[in-house]
Protein backbone atom coordinates (compact mmCIF):
# COMPACT_ATOMS: atom_id res chain seq x y z
CA UNK A 1 0.00 0.00 0.00
CA UNK A 2 1.58 3.50 -0.89
CA UNK A 3 2.25 6.04 1.42
CA UNK A 4 -0.68 8.21 0.65
CA UNK A 5 -3.03 5.72 0.68
CA UNK A 6 -1.52 4.91 4.29
CA UNK A 7 -1.63 8.60 5.34
CA UNK A 8 -5.57 8.82 3.67
CA UNK A 9 -7.09 6.67 5.16
CA UNK A 10 -5.57 7.26 8.67
CA UNK A 11 -7.01 11.25 7.52
CA UNK A 12 -10.16 9.81 6.70
CA UNK A 13 -10.60 7.41 9.74
CA UNK A 14 -9.32 10.29 12.67
CA UNK A 15 -10.83 13.49 11.25
CA UNK A 16 -14.70 12.00 11.55
CA UNK A 17 -13.76 10.61 15.26
CA UNK A 18 -12.42 14.04 16.27
CA UNK A 19 -15.14 15.88 14.78
CA UNK A 20 -17.64 13.64 16.61
CA UNK A 21 -15.81 14.10 19.50
CA UNK A 22 -15.80 18.19 19.61
CA UNK A 23 -19.59 17.49 18.71
CA UNK A 24 -20.17 15.35 21.73
CA UNK A 25 -18.02 18.19 24.07
CA UNK A 26 -20.14 21.20 22.04
CA UNK A 27 -23.56 19.87 22.94
CA UNK A 28 -22.44 19.06 26.24
CA UNK A 29 -21.31 22.16 27.04
CA UNK A 30 -24.03 24.34 25.59
CA UNK A 31 -26.89 21.95 27.67
CA UNK A 32 -24.92 22.57 30.48
CA UNK A 33 -24.81 26.14 29.70
CA UNK A 34 -29.23 26.38 28.87
CA UNK A 35 -29.21 24.05 32.04
CA UNK A 36 -27.89 26.93 34.07
CA UNK A 37 -29.58 29.73 32.54
CA UNK A 38 -32.78 27.57 33.18
CA UNK A 39 -31.78 26.60 36.77
CA UNK A 40 -31.17 30.45 37.49
CA UNK A 41 -34.46 31.44 36.17
CA UNK A 42 -36.64 28.83 37.73
CA UNK A 43 -34.91 29.89 41.37
CA UNK A 44 -36.14 34.01 40.48
CA UNK A 45 -39.23 32.42 39.25
CA UNK A 46 -39.75 30.38 42.54
CA UNK A 47 -38.40 33.12 45.27
CA UNK A 48 -40.46 36.03 43.57
CA UNK A 49 -43.73 33.80 44.22
CA UNK A 50 -42.73 32.40 47.51
CA UNK A 51 -44.49 34.69 49.74
CA UNK A 52 -48.01 34.44 47.65
CA UNK A 53 -47.56 30.56 47.93
CA UNK A 54 -47.17 31.06 51.24
CA UNK A 55 -50.17 33.33 51.91
CA UNK A 56 -52.40 31.04 49.70
CA UNK A 57 -52.00 28.01 52.02
CA UNK A 58 -52.88 29.76 54.87
CA UNK A 59 -55.50 30.74 53.21
CA UNK A 60 -56.74 27.57 51.86
CA UNK A 61 -56.22 26.05 55.99
CA UNK A 62 -58.19 28.92 57.36
CA UNK A 63 -60.95 27.88 55.05
CA UNK A 64 -60.97 31.53 53.54
CA UNK A 65 -62.35 30.89 49.36
CA UNK A 66 -62.30 34.42 48.33
CA UNK A 67 -59.04 34.90 49.96
CA UNK A 68 -57.34 31.59 48.18
CA UNK A 69 -58.92 32.23 45.37
CA UNK A 70 -57.13 36.13 45.11
CA UNK A 71 -53.95 34.35 46.07
CA UNK A 72 -54.12 31.44 43.80
CA UNK A 73 -54.75 34.00 40.97
CA UNK A 74 -51.94 36.58 41.85
CA UNK A 75 -49.82 33.29 42.42
CA UNK A 76 -50.20 32.71 39.08
CA UNK A 77 -49.83 36.05 37.32
CA UNK A 78 -46.47 36.76 39.58
CA UNK A 79 -44.73 33.26 38.05
CA UNK A 80 -45.29 34.88 34.59
CA UNK A 81 -43.40 32.00 32.04
CA UNK A 82 -43.36 29.32 34.39
CA UNK A 83 -45.57 26.35 35.84
CA UNK A 84 -46.72 26.87 39.51
CA UNK A 85 -47.64 23.63 41.19
CA UNK A 86 -48.19 24.31 45.43
CA UNK A 87 -48.48 20.70 47.35
CA UNK A 88 -49.62 21.52 50.65
CA UNK A 89 -51.92 19.75 53.28
CA UNK A 90 -55.33 21.00 52.36
CA UNK A 91 -54.44 20.75 48.39
CA UNK A 92 -52.72 21.20 45.43
CA UNK A 93 -52.86 23.86 43.65
CA UNK A 94 -51.46 24.27 39.75
CA UNK A 95 -50.96 26.24 36.69
CA UNK A 96 -49.04 27.18 33.96
CA UNK A 97 -47.07 24.83 31.55
CA UNK A 98 -45.67 21.54 33.65
CA UNK A 99 -46.17 17.93 33.53
CA UNK A 100 -48.91 16.13 33.57
CA UNK A 101 -49.68 15.38 37.45
CA UNK A 102 -49.30 11.46 37.21
CA UNK A 103 -45.53 11.92 36.27
CA UNK A 104 -44.08 11.17 39.69
CA UNK A 105 -41.67 14.44 41.13
CA UNK A 106 -38.65 13.39 43.42
CA UNK A 107 -39.70 13.48 47.23
CA UNK A 108 -37.08 16.21 47.84
CA UNK A 109 -34.24 17.70 46.01
CA UNK A 110 -31.50 20.26 46.59
CA UNK A 111 -31.51 21.50 42.90
CA UNK A 112 -33.12 21.78 40.08
CA UNK A 113 -33.96 18.54 38.50
CA UNK A 114 -34.80 17.17 34.81
CA UNK A 115 -37.94 15.18 34.87
CA UNK A 116 -39.91 13.46 31.72
CA UNK A 117 -43.57 12.63 30.57
CA UNK A 118 -45.81 12.51 27.82
CA UNK A 119 -43.20 12.69 25.15
CA UNK A 120 -41.02 15.82 26.83
CA UNK A 121 -38.81 17.04 29.07
CA UNK A 122 -39.27 19.87 31.80
CA UNK A 123 -36.59 21.51 34.10
CA UNK A 124 -37.81 21.47 37.61
CA UNK A 125 -37.41 23.58 40.82
CA UNK A 126 -38.65 22.63 44.44
CA UNK A 127 -38.60 25.42 47.39
CA UNK A 128 -40.08 24.58 50.78
CA UNK A 129 -42.76 27.13 51.77
CA UNK A 130 -43.47 27.57 55.59
CA UNK A 131 -45.78 29.93 57.44
CA UNK A 132 -47.79 30.06 60.52
CA UNK A 133 -48.51 26.79 61.07
CA UNK A 134 -48.46 25.79 57.46
CA UNK A 135 -46.28 24.14 55.43
CA UNK A 136 -45.48 23.11 51.87
CA UNK A 137 -43.75 22.69 48.80
CA UNK A 138 -43.65 24.81 45.70
CA UNK A 139 -42.72 23.63 42.47
CA UNK A 140 -41.92 25.71 39.38
CA UNK A 141 -41.42 23.92 35.69
CA UNK A 142 -39.82 25.06 32.64
CA UNK A 143 -39.61 22.94 29.11
CA UNK A 144 -36.22 22.39 28.67
CA UNK A 145 -34.69 24.09 26.46
CA UNK A 146 -31.48 21.68 26.11
CA UNK A 147 -33.42 18.49 24.80
CA UNK A 148 -35.46 20.86 22.56
CA UNK A 149 -35.21 19.82 19.01
CA UNK A 150 -32.61 22.86 18.25
CA UNK A 151 -29.79 20.53 19.85
CA UNK A 152 -31.15 17.49 18.86
CA UNK A 153 -30.85 19.05 15.16
CA UNK A 154 -27.24 20.30 16.66
CA UNK A 155 -26.57 16.75 17.01
CA UNK A 156 -27.90 15.52 13.73
CA UNK A 157 -25.52 18.06 11.79
CA UNK A 158 -22.48 17.04 13.73
CA UNK A 159 -23.25 13.33 12.73
CA UNK A 160 -23.62 14.78 8.90
CA UNK A 161 -20.58 16.54 8.46
CA UNK A 162 -18.65 14.09 10.33
CA UNK A 163 -19.78 11.67 7.99
CA UNK A 164 -18.98 14.52 5.21
CA UNK A 165 -16.04 14.95 6.46
CA UNK A 166 -14.31 10.93 6.46
CA UNK A 167 -14.44 10.94 2.16
CA UNK A 168 -13.13 14.51 2.17
CA UNK A 169 -10.66 14.65 4.40
CA UNK A 170 -9.41 11.39 3.48
CA UNK A 171 -9.43 13.03 -0.62
CA UNK A 172 -7.63 16.02 0.15
CA UNK A 173 -5.00 13.72 2.33
CA UNK A 174 -4.21 11.82 0.10
CA UNK A 175 -3.94 14.69 -2.05
CA UNK A 176 -1.39 16.27 -0.33
CA UNK A 177 0.61 13.13 1.06
CA UNK A 178 1.03 12.71 -3.06
CA UNK A 179 2.36 15.66 -3.73
CA UNK A 180 4.64 15.11 -0.64
CA UNK A 181 6.17 11.91 -1.83
CA UNK A 182 6.39 12.78 -4.83
CA UNK A 183 10.19 14.06 -4.32
CA UNK A 184 10.46 9.99 -2.56
CA UNK A 185 9.03 8.60 -5.84
CA UNK A 186 11.70 10.65 -7.99
CA UNK A 187 14.43 9.71 -5.46
CA UNK A 188 13.45 5.73 -5.82
CA UNK A 189 13.08 6.00 -9.60
CA UNK A 190 17.21 7.62 -9.50
CA UNK A 191 18.66 4.81 -7.16
CA UNK A 192 16.18 2.26 -8.93
CA UNK A 193 18.45 3.14 -12.55
CA UNK A 194 21.65 2.62 -10.71
CA UNK A 195 23.89 -0.50 -11.58
CA UNK A 196 26.88 0.05 -9.53
CA UNK A 197 28.47 -3.26 -11.74
CA UNK A 198 27.51 -2.32 -15.33
CA UNK A 199 28.01 1.76 -14.71
CA UNK A 200 30.19 4.09 -12.86
CA UNK A 201 27.05 6.22 -12.61
CA UNK A 202 25.78 7.76 -9.28
CA UNK A 203 23.17 9.30 -7.41
CA UNK A 204 22.60 12.95 -8.05
CA UNK A 205 19.98 14.39 -5.75
CA UNK A 206 19.00 18.16 -6.04
CA UNK A 207 17.82 19.31 -2.54
CA UNK A 208 14.05 19.20 -2.55
CA UNK A 209 14.24 21.40 0.90
CA UNK A 210 12.35 18.33 3.03
CA UNK A 211 14.55 17.31 5.54
CA UNK A 212 13.65 13.69 5.55
CA UNK A 213 13.98 13.47 1.80
CA UNK A 214 17.33 14.76 1.18
CA UNK A 215 18.39 12.93 4.32
CA UNK A 216 17.04 10.12 2.59
CA UNK A 217 19.15 10.80 -0.18
CA UNK A 218 22.67 11.85 2.13
CA UNK A 219 22.18 8.61 3.43
CA UNK A 220 21.83 6.81 0.17
CA UNK A 221 24.39 8.28 -1.72
CA UNK A 222 26.63 6.92 1.44
CA UNK A 223 25.45 4.02 1.30
CA UNK A 224 26.65 3.66 -2.70
CA UNK A 225 29.99 5.04 -1.76
CA UNK A 226 30.59 2.70 1.06
CA UNK A 227 29.99 -0.39 -1.85
CA UNK A 228 32.35 1.50 -4.67
CA UNK A 229 35.21 1.16 -1.37
CA UNK A 230 34.20 -2.20 -0.47
CA UNK A 231 34.03 -3.22 -4.35
CA UNK A 232 37.57 -1.35 -4.75
CA UNK A 233 38.45 -2.94 -1.74
CA UNK A 234 37.38 -6.53 -2.76
CA UNK A 235 39.44 -6.07 -6.47
CA UNK A 236 41.96 -5.28 -4.76
CA UNK A 237 42.21 -8.28 -2.83
CA UNK A 238 41.41 -10.24 -5.72
CA UNK A 239 44.47 -8.62 -7.44
CA UNK A 240 46.83 -9.28 -4.46
CA UNK A 241 45.65 -13.05 -4.14
CA UNK A 242 46.30 -13.66 -7.84
CA UNK A 243 49.90 -11.79 -7.67
CA UNK A 244 50.87 -14.09 -4.56
CA UNK A 245 49.80 -16.77 -6.43
CA UNK A 246 51.68 -15.94 -9.48
CA UNK A 247 55.12 -14.81 -7.52
CA UNK A 248 54.36 -17.54 -5.23
CA UNK A 249 54.41 -20.43 -7.72
CA UNK A 250 56.76 -18.76 -9.05
CA UNK A 251 59.44 -18.61 -6.24
CA UNK A 252 58.63 -21.89 -5.00
CA UNK A 253 59.01 -24.20 -7.81
CA UNK A 254 62.98 -23.77 -7.92
CA UNK A 255 63.28 -24.70 -4.27
CA UNK A 256 60.92 -27.47 -4.33
CA UNK A 257 62.34 -29.04 -7.50
CA UNK A 258 65.53 -28.75 -5.61
CA UNK A 259 64.66 -30.67 -2.66
CA UNK A 260 62.46 -33.07 -5.17
CA UNK A 261 65.78 -34.10 -6.44
CA UNK A 262 67.77 -33.84 -3.18
CA UNK A 263 65.54 -36.53 -1.56
CA UNK A 264 65.93 -38.78 -5.13
CA UNK A 265 69.57 -38.37 -4.20
CA UNK A 266 68.69 -39.66 -0.59
CA UNK A 267 67.14 -42.76 -1.91
CA UNK A 268 70.13 -43.48 -3.93
CA UNK A 269 71.67 -47.13 -2.02
CA UNK A 270 75.01 -46.47 -2.66
CA UNK A 271 75.19 -42.93 -1.44
CA UNK A 272 78.19 -42.34 0.76
CA UNK A 273 77.98 -40.49 4.21
CA UNK A 274 79.50 -37.39 3.53
CA UNK A 275 77.43 -36.87 0.25
CA UNK A 276 74.01 -38.31 2.29
CA UNK A 277 75.28 -35.21 4.85
CA UNK A 278 75.88 -32.51 2.54
CA UNK A 279 72.31 -32.93 0.80
CA UNK A 280 70.64 -33.23 4.44
CA UNK A 281 72.07 -29.83 5.01
CA UNK A 282 70.70 -28.47 1.25
CA UNK A 283 67.62 -29.76 2.29
CA UNK A 284 67.72 -27.74 5.73
CA UNK A 285 68.21 -24.79 4.25
CA UNK A 286 65.64 -24.61 1.24
CA UNK A 287 63.42 -25.91 3.96
CA UNK A 288 64.08 -22.86 5.66
CA UNK A 289 63.87 -20.89 2.48
CA UNK A 290 60.52 -21.96 1.87
CA UNK A 291 59.33 -21.43 5.40
CA UNK A 292 60.32 -18.05 5.51
CA UNK A 293 58.95 -17.03 2.53
CA UNK A 294 55.61 -18.36 3.98
CA UNK A 295 55.91 -16.27 6.76
CA UNK A 296 57.06 -13.04 4.46
CA UNK A 297 54.17 -13.65 2.01
CA UNK A 298 51.51 -13.60 4.85
CA UNK A 299 53.22 -11.03 6.29
CA UNK A 300 52.78 -8.97 2.49
CA UNK A 301 49.25 -10.00 3.11
CA UNK A 302 48.40 -8.92 6.49
CA UNK A 303 50.06 -5.30 5.08
CA UNK A 304 48.05 -5.13 1.97
CA UNK A 305 44.96 -5.51 3.17
CA UNK A 306 45.27 -4.18 7.18
CA UNK A 307 41.48 -2.07 7.60
CA UNK A 308 42.21 1.92 8.51
CA UNK A 309 40.24 1.44 12.49
CA UNK A 310 43.97 -0.78 13.03
CA UNK A 311 45.84 2.35 13.23
CA UNK A 312 46.42 4.23 16.53
CA UNK A 313 49.17 6.16 18.68
CA UNK A 314 52.39 4.30 19.53
CA UNK A 315 55.79 5.19 20.48
CA UNK A 316 58.48 4.01 17.96
CA UNK A 317 60.78 4.20 20.37
CA UNK A 318 59.04 1.25 22.50
CA UNK A 319 58.45 -1.11 19.23
CA UNK A 320 62.07 -0.68 18.20
CA UNK A 321 63.45 -2.34 21.92
CA UNK A 322 61.36 -4.93 21.79
CA UNK A 323 62.46 -5.52 18.17
CA UNK A 324 66.23 -5.14 19.08
CA UNK A 325 65.59 -7.41 22.34
CA UNK A 326 64.18 -10.26 20.12
CA UNK A 327 67.35 -9.35 17.99
CA UNK A 328 69.96 -9.85 19.92
CA UNK A 329 68.16 -12.90 21.43
CA UNK A 330 68.37 -14.31 18.00
CA UNK A 331 72.35 -13.53 17.27
CA UNK A 332 73.91 -13.21 20.40
CA UNK A 333 76.91 -13.38 18.50
CA UNK A 334 75.94 -9.79 17.32
CA UNK A 335 76.66 -6.06 18.58
CA UNK A 336 73.19 -4.11 18.36
CA UNK A 337 73.25 -0.85 20.09
CA UNK A 338 69.87 1.24 20.30
CA UNK A 339 69.48 4.92 20.43
CA UNK A 340 65.95 6.34 20.09
CA UNK A 341 63.86 9.20 22.15
CA UNK A 342 60.19 9.33 22.10
CA UNK A 343 58.83 9.22 18.41
CA UNK A 344 54.81 9.14 18.69
CA UNK A 345 53.30 8.13 15.47
CA UNK A 346 49.66 7.07 14.67
CA UNK A 347 50.30 3.44 13.21
CA UNK A 348 49.98 0.31 12.76
CA UNK A 349 51.61 -1.61 15.41
CA UNK A 350 52.32 -5.23 13.94
CA UNK A 351 53.39 -3.34 10.81
CA UNK A 352 56.31 -1.15 12.12
CA UNK A 353 57.59 -4.11 14.31
CA UNK A 354 57.62 -6.15 10.55
CA UNK A 355 59.94 -2.92 9.84
CA UNK A 356 62.02 -3.01 11.76
CA UNK A 357 62.20 -6.94 12.49
CA UNK A 358 62.80 -7.00 8.53
CA UNK A 359 65.99 -4.43 8.81
CA UNK A 360 67.65 -6.02 11.56
CA UNK A 361 67.39 -8.96 10.10
CA UNK A 362 68.43 -7.88 6.98
CA UNK A 363 71.12 -6.22 8.69
CA UNK A 364 71.99 -9.22 10.62
CA UNK A 365 72.05 -11.25 7.23
CA UNK A 366 74.03 -9.02 4.90
CA UNK A 367 75.78 -6.62 6.88
CA UNK A 368 78.20 -8.38 8.72
CA UNK A 369 82.25 -7.64 8.03
CA UNK A 370 84.93 -9.32 6.76
CA UNK A 371 85.45 -11.44 10.11
CA UNK A 372 82.25 -12.17 10.15
CA UNK A 373 81.38 -10.09 13.12
CA UNK A 374 77.53 -8.39 13.02
CA UNK A 375 77.98 -4.37 14.29
CA UNK A 376 74.35 -2.78 13.90
CA UNK A 377 73.62 0.69 15.21
CA UNK A 378 69.47 1.29 15.30
CA UNK A 379 68.73 5.20 15.58
CA UNK A 380 65.05 6.17 16.55
CA UNK A 381 63.55 9.87 17.12
CA UNK A 382 62.06 13.29 15.46
CA UNK A 383 63.37 15.30 12.98
CA UNK A 384 61.86 18.14 10.85
CA UNK A 385 58.27 17.00 11.84
CA UNK A 386 59.08 12.96 10.92
CA UNK A 387 59.78 9.73 12.82
CA UNK A 388 63.57 9.17 11.81
CA UNK A 389 64.22 5.50 12.15
CA UNK A 390 68.21 4.91 10.87
CA UNK A 391 69.98 0.88 10.77
CA UNK A 392 73.21 0.88 10.21
CA UNK A 393 76.12 -1.84 8.96
CA UNK A 394 79.26 -2.81 8.69
CA UNK A 395 78.79 -5.13 5.81
CA UNK A 396 79.70 -4.97 2.49
CA UNK A 397 77.08 -2.55 1.19
CA UNK A 398 75.36 -2.21 -2.25
CA UNK A 399 75.96 -0.60 -5.26
CA UNK A 400 74.26 2.90 -5.85
CA UNK A 401 72.58 1.27 -8.97
CA UNK A 402 70.86 -1.42 -7.08
CA UNK A 403 69.76 0.01 -3.89
CA UNK A 404 66.01 0.63 -5.76
CA UNK A 405 66.11 -3.09 -7.03
CA UNK A 406 66.97 -4.43 -3.73
CA UNK A 407 63.08 -3.46 -2.74
CA UNK A 408 61.62 -5.45 -5.78
CA UNK A 409 59.80 -8.66 -4.48
CA UNK A 410 62.07 -11.84 -4.83
CA UNK A 411 64.72 -10.06 -5.38
CA UNK A 412 68.07 -11.96 -3.86
CA UNK A 413 71.74 -11.70 -4.51
CA UNK A 414 74.07 -14.23 -5.86
CA UNK A 415 74.96 -15.32 -2.36
CA UNK A 416 71.99 -14.79 -0.55
CA UNK A 417 69.55 -17.35 0.80
CA UNK A 418 66.46 -15.70 1.96
CA UNK A 419 63.04 -15.42 0.58
CA UNK A 420 63.62 -11.89 -1.18
CA UNK A 421 60.88 -10.37 0.82
CA UNK A 422 62.66 -8.74 3.86
CA UNK A 423 63.20 -5.35 2.05
CA UNK A 424 59.96 -5.50 0.27
CA UNK A 425 58.11 -5.80 3.40
CA UNK A 426 60.18 -2.66 4.60
CA UNK A 427 59.16 -0.75 1.50
CA UNK A 428 55.87 -2.11 2.29
CA UNK A 429 55.03 -0.46 5.45
CA UNK A 430 56.90 2.66 5.04
CA UNK A 431 54.33 3.18 2.08
CA UNK A 432 50.98 2.27 3.96
CA UNK A 433 52.45 4.57 6.84
CA UNK A 434 52.68 7.46 4.05
CA UNK A 435 56.64 7.37 4.41
CA UNK A 436 59.39 6.83 2.63
CA UNK A 437 62.70 4.21 2.43
CA UNK A 438 66.20 4.44 1.38
CA UNK A 439 69.36 2.79 1.11
CA UNK A 440 72.96 4.88 1.38
CA UNK A 441 76.50 4.52 2.80
CA UNK A 442 76.86 4.26 6.10
CA UNK A 443 78.11 7.47 8.36
CA UNK A 444 81.38 6.81 7.66
CA UNK A 445 81.29 5.63 4.08
CA UNK A 446 81.13 1.96 4.65
CA UNK A 447 78.53 -0.86 5.26
CA UNK A 448 74.81 0.53 4.48
CA UNK A 449 72.44 2.70 6.33
CA UNK A 450 68.86 2.28 5.27
CA UNK A 451 66.77 5.50 6.52
CA UNK A 452 62.93 5.04 6.55
CA UNK A 453 60.77 8.53 7.30
CA UNK A 454 57.13 8.51 8.67
CA UNK A 455 55.44 11.76 9.17
CA UNK A 456 55.11 12.20 12.69
CA UNK A 457 51.59 13.30 12.75
CA UNK A 458 50.38 10.18 11.02
CA UNK A 459 47.14 9.76 9.59
CA UNK A 460 44.34 6.86 10.45
CA UNK A 461 42.22 8.56 8.06
CA UNK A 462 40.75 5.69 5.79
CA UNK A 463 40.27 7.54 2.23
CA UNK A 464 44.30 8.39 3.08
CA UNK A 465 45.29 5.20 3.67
CA UNK A 466 42.77 4.01 0.60
CA UNK A 467 45.56 5.11 -1.26
CA UNK A 468 48.25 3.05 -0.43
CA UNK A 469 46.28 -0.22 0.32
CA UNK A 470 47.10 -0.90 -3.19
CA UNK A 471 50.71 -0.38 -3.00
CA UNK A 472 51.60 -4.24 -3.41
CA UNK A 473 49.46 -5.17 -6.04
CA UNK A 474 50.66 -2.39 -8.26
CA UNK A 475 54.10 -3.75 -8.14
CA UNK A 476 53.50 -7.30 -9.00
CA UNK A 477 53.33 -6.36 -12.80
CA UNK A 478 56.85 -5.41 -12.52
CA UNK A 479 57.57 -7.43 -10.12
CA UNK A 480 56.63 -10.86 -12.46
CA UNK A 481 57.77 -9.37 -15.29
CA UNK A 482 61.11 -9.18 -13.68
CA UNK A 483 61.29 -12.69 -12.57
CA UNK A 484 60.91 -14.06 -16.46
CA UNK A 485 63.37 -11.79 -17.71
CA UNK A 486 66.12 -14.19 -17.24
CA UNK A 487 64.17 -17.48 -18.47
Amino acid sequence: MKLATRIALAVGVTVPLLVLACGWLLLTLVGRDLHRAEDSHLRARATAVAQDARTLLQAAANGRPTAEENRQRRLFNAALDVGVRLVGPDGTFSGGPQPDPSVALPAATKGPVTVGGGGRSWRAYALPVTGAQVSGTLWVFEPDTASRARIALVRRRVVTTALLAAPLSALLAWGIASAAARPLGRLRRAAAGLDPRATSARLEHRPTRIVEVDDLAATLQTVLARYDEQAARTAEALDTARSFAAAASHELRNPLMSMGTNLDVLAHPGLPGTERAEVVEDLRREHGRLLGMLVALRELGRGDLVEADAFRMLDVAEVADAAVAEARRRAPDALITLDAGPAPLYGWEPGVRILLDNLLGNALAHGRDARGRAEIAVGVGLAGGQVLLTVDDRGPGIEPAARQEVFRRFHRGPASTGSGLGLTLVAQQAALHRGTVELGAGPDGTGTRCTVRLPAEGSGREGELRLRRDWLTATAERSQSSHKEPS
